[in-house]
Order: C-alpha cells, then structure tokens, then sequence
C-alpha cells in the first residue's frame, strides 16, 4: 500500500543529530526520554572535536545568554501536529491568488511554512511588541508540549494562545522578550533565500539586544545597517527627547546577496533617496508640494536624486576628481583599499596632493575595489537638504495616516500604523519580479499594502505571507492606557460591529488590503498608461488549527480494543475535504498560493493542485476505474484516504495500478 503521510512538522533535532553524526559519529551516544532510549549527542565529545587544545570543564568565552535560552532554542526545532485551514469565505479571488493571509502564533505558522518554503523568501519584514512596559507578548510556555498548550484553559485568544503583558516590574522582563524574539527569527531564518534580506523595526528598549540576537542567528557577517527611523519626539522625556526608532538589517548570506542587484536604500527617515530618482517630473512634483507647504524654506538647488549613498557620516553624491582643464598632476595617488596607486585621470587631478590627503583624512574620497577604476569626490548633504527631505516624509506619513482614516469611515482604527512608503521603498530596494515578501508581525497589514502599491507602481510581480494573531481588541481595550489608544480601538471595535464582523484585529487587517486591493483595481482601470499588469490584490486566508487527525493517526498502538470502534474514520469530524488537501499540501512541500481546481471522476471529486502536479481525492467509496483514471494522467504526487476505497480489491490493487500506468508518481494515503 501507498506510504502514509506523516501529517506534522520534521523533527529538526533529529536531523541536526543526523548531520553530527555524519561528521563526528563518536560523538553519538543514546539516553532515555520517557524511559525510552533514544539518540543523543554527547556534548563533551563534540566540544573536544571542535577544540585544538584540552576541553576540560566549562571555558570562559565571549556570549550572550539568558534564561530560558537553551529551551528557546528547543522550541524553535520542536515539531507540532497543526495545519492550516482555508476560509474561502474570508479570502479574495482564492482560487487564483498568491497571497497569503494566516491568521495564528506566528511561531507555529513559520514552523509550518518552513518546509515548503525553505529557502524561498527573498524578504522579511517585521515590527514585533517593542517590550515598553505596556504591550503584549506572545506566551510561549516550555514546560508542556504544544499540543497541551491548546488545550489550556484561561485568559486565551480565539487560536487558544495567550496573549500576557510585560511590566517593567517583571522580574523577566527582557527574558520573557527575548525568548520571545529568538525563536521565531531561528525559524524565519530557514525562510529566508540565500540572497533575502530581513528588516526589523525596534526601539531603545531592546536594540542592543536584537542586534547580538541577530548576530547569532544570522552571523555578524552578514549585518547591513542599523537605520535610524525619524518619528514623533516622546511626551514625557527625561533629560533627553528622542524621535526615533530603529530598523535593523541583515542579509542571510553575505557572498549571495552581494552578488545581486540592490536598490538604494538610504536611512533618511526610513526612505531611500531614490524616491526622487524615478523621473524627472516625480523631482518637480516634490519640491512644488514642499514650497507650498514650507513657504520660506530655502529649497534644493542640488537634484536630490544624485545623492545615492550613504556611511557613517552622512548620504552623499559623487563626483569626478579630475581636473575639467586637462591641466592637473599627474603624480601616483595610492589607494587605501587595495594597498597599490590609483589610476590616474587622463586630465590630470582636480587637487593638489596636500588637498588630496586632507580629504582623504576626512573620508571625502571614494575609493574603488578595483584599481582600474577612478576615485570619486563625496559631496555630503546639507542640514538644510536633509530637513527639505524629511518634510516632504513627514507629508508622505501624514497623507497615510489620513487615507487611511478616510478607508475607514473617517475611524481612526489603527493608532500607529508603519507609513506605507517605508515599506515600500525597501520592497523596491531589495525584491523583483517572482519574489516573496514575509510579514510575521503583520499588524494592521501595511506590508500587504505596500507590496500591492509597489507592484503597481514597478508593473512587477511580487506576492506576500502575512501572518498576524487573531487579537481581541475588545480585551486589548480593557488593558489599555492612554486616552489616543483606547479612542483608537474603540473607535476599530465600532467599525467591526457596524460591519458584522467579530473584534479582532485580523478582520481590520483582511478589511485594508481589500479595501486597498479595490482601489488600485480602481486607479488601474482608470489609467492611460500601456503595459499595466494585471496586479494580484487577492489573498488567501489561512487559519492555524489542530491537526485534522484524529490521535490514533499519529499513535495506533496506544489505541486500546475497546476503543477501536470509536476511530473508523481517523479524520475529525469538523473537518473539510478541502482542509485535509491543505495539510497534505503542507506535508509535501507544495506552496500553499500554487492554483487549485477540482474535477469529476465518475462523480467523484479529485482535487488537481498546480496543473496536475498533485492530484488527491478524499471521497468515500472510490472504485479501482477511479484510480485507474488518476493514474492515468501521470501526477507527481497522489493521495487518498486510506479508508476511501470501495473494497478489498481496490485497496490491494492500488499500488498496481500506478505501477502499470503511473511508476514515478509518489503515492500517499492518509
């Protein structure tokens, strides 16, 4: 008979443990777990393996722990028996979208996505609980298993997670955050392509932190930048106001993603300067709106869109350092880069070798990898140009915030909502044409919106995964502090109730992007310009949920006599055909956007995924011409029911009948 699929996530302590022994096979060893011997690593031997001196006891070294890190490690490589269910109902042209909206723990929706999506996004953004003192936390629990978890009662969310404040007054205050963050980013990583990039939002209160976190898990290596995000000066200071926040940036792999093309991201309020590159009428546009709204400012005569880089001292253009007369020296200049002279202008140098050291000493001289190549003269911002600049985000931030009131009803349902073209702008900078954008964080749904907007300003194809818990906003209210927030998700749990839909704050998110997704369809009928692609504003919403089977699937064996009769059918009642192909989908590593269409086979159905490359059909009382007829189209993948066939005969000449029609197809029952 066909295989069975497993139903759940790997086991990657498992694997990891496969690997070592690969590498070092003494340092395997067994112990009991639950009075069960099983395979372990003896963690002497493999510290000595990797030593070039005597390990003898702990040693002293550079790290950064804290409690409850080991077990957080743990959880990240713990498997779960969950899946997603489709909701049709909730979603937006699902059949021919491939987007994704989850609704669940982030935690286990990633760990669910991990093998299908393994090494497959190209970038991730987040904005987590900034850990004030005020916010919620996901509550991870390690003393039981995750299965229990879902089963606890309590103060839970509708998935049957909690959702637990963090005091400062809370003896583990930066613990509870940090086991918090470390988990998912280990697992997010496993997502990440090996040229993707990860960007995340942060304040004071935990940068030093994630920064070493992301240091660990993604490798000093590959750090990109920390970019300071200008924001609303803070009402009650001490000694000192600050108006800014953090985004942090790495790469997965250092040596990939230099090796492909990059926008320019630059750190000026979160945007990049080439926003003012796209053309010249963009350029004209700005400055007429920033003169009408800074009447005296003492506007650009600089095009802002020459300044592209960015390092420690500043953003700056460049320009040549030759001399525009032909009449410059022509002496050896030498690179500090590559250690050998520079080449030299056919014109001769702009400056004198002493003007040359001194803007050298000043870091004013950009310098090429490649000693064929000239050096560059850096021309910095002025104050003046970066205040010119960060006006014009201010108005792009507050023209969000007021679209967005007015998508709502004039409701100001989201209190601090990230400004769509910061997003935007690192979609531009850092994805293309086929990539998948990861949102684990997802909010009130921003980056759906911006990667819908930037899709339909580039004419490039892109498609995300947002991921959001389904918060209660009406419990929020009741822990809320502060007269603008508790205004704000009044003002969301109005909307909610006067259109029908329950007080989470997924239904205001799903809400947006369709509401977003209708008025680009809009703007794009109504536009002149050629070429326009036909922009996916669709989604696809996914709810985690329990496995769709029963316990005696995953262990027959502790299924006593006497309950034999109660599991004839080990699929849960509740559940769907169409919930039981997604789990399917998740087991075998199909992406979960990929099209999906059913067909008639003698009256039964079989659902066809990607064009035939799975064809599954759970129906009752399928004949051996049914599995003849799937056979025959060849699939790469086919599953059924274990208990779906019609006899005996069909059951015993299943594996036949692919042998004969179909040899290559991977068959599966459940």
């Amino acid at each position: 008979m066909a295989e069975k699929l497993e139903m759940h996530t790997k086991d990657l302590t498992v694997e990891n443990i496969d690997k070592i022994a690969e590498l070092f096979p003494n340092c395997v060893t067994e112990s009991l777990k639950d009075g069960n011997p099983v395979r372990s690593i003896d963690f002497d031997a493999l510290r000595q393996e990797l030593s070039d001196n005597i390990v003898d006891g702990p040693m002293e070294r550079y790290q950064f722990t804290w409690p409850d890190k080991s077990k957080a490690k743990l959880l990240a490589n713990s498997p779960i028996d969950m899946t997603l269910r489709p909701c049709p109902e909730e979603s937006v042209d699902f059949d021919n979208t491939k987007n994704l909206y989850i609704e669940g723990d982030n935690l286990e929706v990633l760990k669910l996505l991990r093998e299908t999506y393994l090494g497959k996004v190209k970038m991730i953004y987040i904005d987590p609980p900034y850990n004030t003192g005020k916010d919620f936390l996901y509550d991870d629990d390690y003393s039981i298993s995750t299965k229990d978890y879902s089963d606890l009662s309590g103060d839970k969310d509708n998935e049957g997670r909690m959702l637990v404040s963090n005091p400062t007054t809370n003896g583990r205050f930066h613990t509870d955050w940090l086991n918090m963050i470390y988990s998912r980013l280990k697992v997010a990583k496993d997502l990440m392509a090996d040229d993707g990039v990860i960007f995340i939002s942060i304040d004071d209160n935990e940068i030093f932190n994630l920064g070493k976190i992301c240091d660990e898990i993604f490798g000093e290596q590959n750090f990109i930048a920390q970019m300071v995000i200008d924001g609303t000066p803070k009402n009650d200071p001490l000694i000192i106001s600050t108006s800014h926040e953090y985004c942090l940036a790495y790469v997965k792999n250092y040596d990939c993603a230099k090796s492909r093309e990059w926008g320019v991201v630059n750190p000026l309020y979160a945007e990049p300067i080439r926003i003012f590159n796209h053309d010249k009428g963009n350029y004209d546009h700005i400055m007429a709106k920033l003169k009408q709204y800074y009447k005296d400012s003492d506007l650009l005569d600089d095009n802002i869109s020459n300044y592209k880089f960015a390092d420690e001292l500043g953003v700056y253009r460049i320009g040549p350092i030759d001399d525009p007369q032909g009449a410059g020296s022509k002496d050896k200049r030498m690179n500090p880069i590559t250690g050998h002279p520079c080449a030299t202008p056919s014109r001769g140098w702009s400056c004198t070798l002493e003007t040359w050291e001194q803007w050298k000493k000043e870091g004013l001289i950009a310098f090429p990898e490649d000693d064929s190549k000239l050096p560059s003269k850096k021309t910095y911002i002025s104050a003046n140009q970066l205040d010119v600049i960060r006006a014009y985000f201010k108005l792009q931030t507050r023209k969000d915030t007021d679209a967005l009131k007015k998508m709502f009803d004039g409701k100001k349902v989201f209190l601090f909502p990230k400004p769509v073209s910061f997003i935007k702008t690192l979609i531009d900078g850092c994805t293309g044409e086929g990539d998948i954008i990861l949102d684990f964080f997802s909010g009130s749904g921003t980056t759906a919106h911006a990667t819908m907007s930037q899709c339909a300003t580039d004419n490039k194809k892109r498609n995300y995964i947002m991921v959001q818990l389904p918060e209660n906003l009406e419990d929020n209210l009741k822990h809320a502090s502060g007269n603008r927030s508790k205004k704000s998700l009044e003002d969301a749990i109005e909307f909610c109730k006067d259109n029908h839909y329950p007080p989470f704050l997924t239904e205001i998110a799903k809400e947006r992007i369709r509401r977003v997704g209708n008025n680009i369809h809009q703007s794009l009928a109504q536009s002149t310009l050629d070429g326009k692609k036909n922009i996916d504003c669709g989604f696809r919403v996914l709810k985690l949920s329990s496995s769709n089977m029963k316990d005696v699937y995953y262990s027959p064996d502790k299924i006593t006599q006497a309950g034999i009769d109660g599991f004839v059918d080990n699929i849960k009642e509740d559940r769907t055909h169409k919930d039981l192909l997604f789990q399917c989908m998740l087991d075998l590593g199909i992406e979960l956007s990929v099209s999906i269409s059913s067909i008639k086979v003698e009256g039964k159905e079989v659902y066809d995924v990607d064009n035939g490359y799975l064809l599954a059909c759970f129906d009752d009382n399928v004949s051996e011409s049914v599995v003849t007829e799937i056979a025959k189209k060849k699939p790469v993948f086919a599953v059924m029911r274990d208990s779906s066939m019609d006899s005996d005969s069909t059951a015993t000449n299943f594996e036949q009948i692919f042998r004969s029609y179909s040899p290559t197809t991977v068959r599966k029952v459940i």
